[in-house]
């Protein structure tokens, strides 16, 4: 549905904008043809080779020459981008390297069958999605193309043809080709190329030849390229026009604009106009023009408006709803700006305006560059029985209540113009007279305030001239100022009539603008779907005064997500319509072209990802039917809930995908610790226990007890490594919960040190406990575990012959207790991961073994005994400092008893 356009003799804004983005784009040349074999390829490396000699840049994305030596000839002499490998299904394929060409950055890139499917791995699904990014990246591409591949015509092959075209493109990709080169070859001289083996190999030629290359075929396929190519150069003139404020018509190509009224005769202007698009294979659009008088207009005149556009989206015509007074003027710059040359007008007894000639004498007077046809017809034929012939506009306010304000309203001015008439001349009266038209015009509309103007004439004539109390005038004077104040009067109460309709009109503007911001807000504003689902059928049925149903897919299937009232059951036919609209991606039920049986209109929710679910709409009343205005605000709304459904879904999908990620990264993890670090002192346990049973009799005893010690570390350290995914787990789950007691921090690292005493050799230990500790509410057990694995992590990552220095000191109301080496150190990036599961600084080809998990478990179990745990810098700055910070009950003693 279009709107109003810009005055057609000035350059339109929008086509302006368009071409500025055009400029920032590379350009798009697609050569088209009918079918393979007419020389799209061919006639593309003439034009490329003709550059190339010109000392242009251009370089060969892909070209596919199918072994035909004249298009291999061709590519000689053009620099060719080798092809990215790609492997798929064990096998591999060559598909186009659009990393290469990119980094290449030619002036212009040869890309061939721009409708073919990538190998999947690729980056794109399609190759003309390949060429978008080209085009974006400011590079220009040349590409081939068969008619049968564009996704509107797809249905339309298949039944000329037979054959399902597989590989399709959308439309709008050729519709933003800046340039089309037409590929043309007679059906004859095609067959006699198929048949001389230039299209295809023998075999497949034989085929194809009396399959897809019928005579018949390709002069149907020849015919639709050429429409094509003709729709897409007459757009590019449009466009011209457009962008240079050339005001049309040009003679190119005829066009139809039907002007309806709102009456019945609309449908039937709406067919014929079809029947002559159609007979003439033109263009055609239905308009109509919504004045000041739209409001006032009756229930029924507004219902044949709709109806007439919902007949013409049926029929395949186009639809543009105009807006103002001056109804000819609107028509004729619509005209003009669409470069139409035919305007159809219907002739009625209604066309004539109240101050002025006819609609058709207007248009017939000031469209001197177009054609003007009329159709015949009385509006009453189509009126169904039982309603009246003539419905009356209806003002806001009718009936006697808006008259008895009129009577009163000159009566209160009759009164003041008494007291105003002895002490002013009578002229002067007159315009309390016209306050009085002027405010029942305001209030009331135009049909009151004439009748107001005019009983003021009366009264103003029967009270203020002489002679006074007849509806004589003697005076010539007085006859003028009368005369002239039932005209002002009259034309006062229209001019006021008018600015009230037009403020109501932008009343509801503005309503209906209110009405969308606010439905935005509350879907913006919507966090989880459920709550978006519910703010969309509250305020669609809220704003339509209709019921209100939202499907979605669930599985292969659609069911009731949301609804308002709640409903969760619907009749076949409803369910039929609406996995229609689901499937097709266009409405269906009441008031479409597709089962219009059903009691529901379902739109569905289209957004750049596809259809996300389906809108279903019910109607209160006897025909359950949209009007115009309210379609254009449902299909406002829905694109938004539309919107607001795809926000929320990403948003799953963005948190699946992290949560998907996430996983992979611990079971990663989990995989290398259990193939490296669990295996290592296992592959050391068996090494040492096969060494004591093959070679018992050679060994001494010093090497049995060394093989035997060997035994016993590795099989700690297993244990340790298993234990610490016992713990982590157990944290995980919950299931780890601290049995706290008071107990003395020393001797808990004292316990440490001395279970960690094996993994110390070769390190100097510096053990700095300030006496008189305060006790702590602890769980020995676990917080034992916790410094052993921090002396385990610090000897691990310290070289032999450190000095590794346990510290603690109460400080306020909190023991803090550090574990410092002389190793590395840890960088700053990664203190605060070093406590995640399974990670690890990374430290090239010296990665010290371990599990990630020490770390992780300390964390856990500290943080459940209230504490925290933290990095810092080393003593000196040398190396590392894991810092442990434990709070200090309120209790007993502040202090341990010393021990010798």
């Amino acid at each position: 549905m279009t709107m109003a356009p810009a005055d057609a003799d000035r350059p339109n804004p929008d086509a302006l904008l368009e071409q500025a983005n055009r400029e920032k784009r590379g350009r798009l040349k697609i050569f088209l043809g009918a079918a393979p074999g007419v020389g799209k390829t061919y006639a593309m490396l003439e034009a490329a080779q003709a550059v190339r000699r010109d000392g242009g840049d251009v370089v060969v994305g892909i070209v596919e020459t199918h072994g035909r030596a004249e298009t291999e000839r061709l590519v000689a002499g053009l620099e060719v981008l080798p092809r990215a490998r790609l492997d798929y299904r064990g096998r591999a394929f060559q598909e186009m390297d659009l990393d290469a060409i990119l980094i290449r950055r030619p002036k212009l890139v040869l890309v061939d069958e721009l409708a073919h499917t990538n190998i999947p791995g690729s980056r794109h699904l399609r190759r003309w999605q390949d060429v978008e990014e080209l085009l974006g990246a400011g590079i220009d591409v040349w590409s081939t193309l068969n008619v049968q591949h564009l996704e509107s015509l797809n249905d339309i092959v298949e039944r000329i043809a037979g054959i399902k075209v597989r590989e399709t493109l959308p439309d709008s990709v050729l519709r933003a080709a800046d340039e089309i080169e037409m590929v043309d070859l007679p059906p004859p001289e095609l067959r006699q190329r198929l048949a001389e083996g230039k299209v295809y190999v023998p075999a497949q030629a034989q085929r194809a030849a009396e399959k897809f290359f019928s005579i018949g075929n390709l002069t149907a396929l020849r015919e639709m390229a050429l429409r094509q190519a003709a729709e897409r150069v007459d757009a590019q003139m449009l466009s011209y026009m457009r962008s240079h404020g050339i005001a049309g018509p040009w003679p190119t190509r005829d066009r139809i604009l039907v002007a309806i009224p709102a009456a019945p005769l609309a449908l039937r202007l709406v067919r014929a106009a079809k029947r002559m698009a159609e007979r003439r294979q033109m263009p055609w659009t239905v308009a109509h023009v919504e004045t000041h008088r739209h409001a006032n207009l009756s229930d029924a005149d507004k219902a044949h408006v709709t109806q007439a556009f919902r007949l013409t989206q049926q029929l395949g015509g186009e639809i543009a709803a105009l807006t103002g007074d001056d109804i000819t003027g609107e028509l004729l710059g619509w005209a003009r700006a669409n470069n139409v040359s035919q305007i159809v007008l219907g002739r009625t007894r209604r066309t004539r305006r109240l101050f002025g000639r006819s609609l058709t004498g207007d248009m017939l007077k000031r469209a001197s560059d177009h054609d003007i046809l009329l159709v015949g017809g009385v509006e009453e034929e189509a009126r169904p029985s039982g309603q009246p012939q003539r419905p009356p506009a209806a003002p806001l306010w009718t009936g006697w209540k808006a008259y008895a304000w009129s009577g009163l309203a000159v009566g209160v001015a009759s009164l003041i113009s008494w007291g105003v008439y002895t002490v002013l001349p009578v002229g002067n009266v007159s315009l309390v007279y016209l306050l009085a038209v002027l405010l029942i015009a305001t209030r009331f509309g135009l049909i009151p305030s004439v009748i107001t103007a005019l009983v003021a004439f009366f009264a103003f004539n029967y009270l203020f001239t002489e002679p006074r109390y007849t509806f004589s005038v003697s005076d010539s004077d007085d006859l003028l100022t009368i005369g002239f104040f039932l005209v002002a009067a009259i034309f006062t109460g229209q001019l006021a009539s008018r600015l009230r309709r037009q403020i109501e009109v932008t009343r509801t503007s503005q309503r209906r603008t209110a009405n969308l911001y606010d439905f935005s807000r509350k879907v913006s504003s919507a966090a989880s779907e459920d709550d978006v689902l519910w703010a969309v059928v509250h305020h669609v049925a809220a704003t339509l005064k209709a019921k209100v149903l939202i499907l979605l897919p669930d599985g292969g299937d659609l069911s009731i997500r949301a609804g308002y009232p709640p409903e969760d059951t619907l009749d076949q036919r409803a369910a039929a319509a609406a996995l229609w609209a689901w499937g097709n991606g266009q409405r269906a039920g009441r008031g479409s072209q597709t089962l219009p049986a059903a009691d529901w209109l379902f739109l569905p929710l289209r957004t750049q990802r596809g259809t996300v679910g389906v809108m279903g709409v019910q109607m209160d009343g006897a025909d359950g039917y949209l009007s115009t205005e309210q379609e254009r605000l449902l299909d406002t709304l829905s694109d938004q809930a539309a919107l607001a459904l795809e926000r929320t879904q990403l948003v799953q999908d963005i948190e699946a995908a992290q949560v998907a990620q996430e996983k992979e990264q611990l079971r990663a993890a989990l995989l290398s610790s259990l193939s490296h670090d669990l295996r290592t002192p296992l592959v050391s346990i068996l090494g040492a226990a096969t060494s004591l049973i093959t070679y018992e009799e050679a060994l001494d005893r010093s090497a049995r007890l060394e093989l035997t010690q060997t035994i016993q570390e590795e099989a700690e350290r297993l244990n340790r490594f298993v234990q610490n995914l016992l713990d982590m787990t157990r944290l995980g789950s919950g299931g780890l919960k601290p049995k706290t007691d008071w107990a003395d921090l020393s001797d808990i690292i004292g316990r440490a040190l001395a279970r960690a005493r094996p993994l110390l050799k070769g390190h100097k230990v510096k053990v700095d406990l300030a006496p008189g500790l305060p006790l702590l509410q602890l769980d020995p057990v676990l917080m034992e575990q916790v410094f052993f694995n921090l002396l385990d992590n610090a000897a691990k990552y310290s070289p032999a012959g450190t000095a590794i220095t346990v510290w603690a000191r109460r400080q306020g109301s909190q023991v803090t207790a550090e574990i410092c080496d002389q190793g590395p150190g840890i960088p700053p990036a990664d203190q605060e991961r070093v406590f995640d599961m399974f990670y690890r600084v990374q430290q090239g080809d010296k990665q010290t073994a371990g599990t990630g998990l020490g770390l992780a478990i300390a964390k856990g179990l500290v943080e459940a005994h209230g504490g925290t745990i933290g990095v810092m810098s080393g003593i000196h700055g040398v190396g590392a400092s894991l810092v442990v910070r434990l709070p200090i009950p309120e209790g007993p003693p502040a202090a341990a008893p010393e021990t010798e």
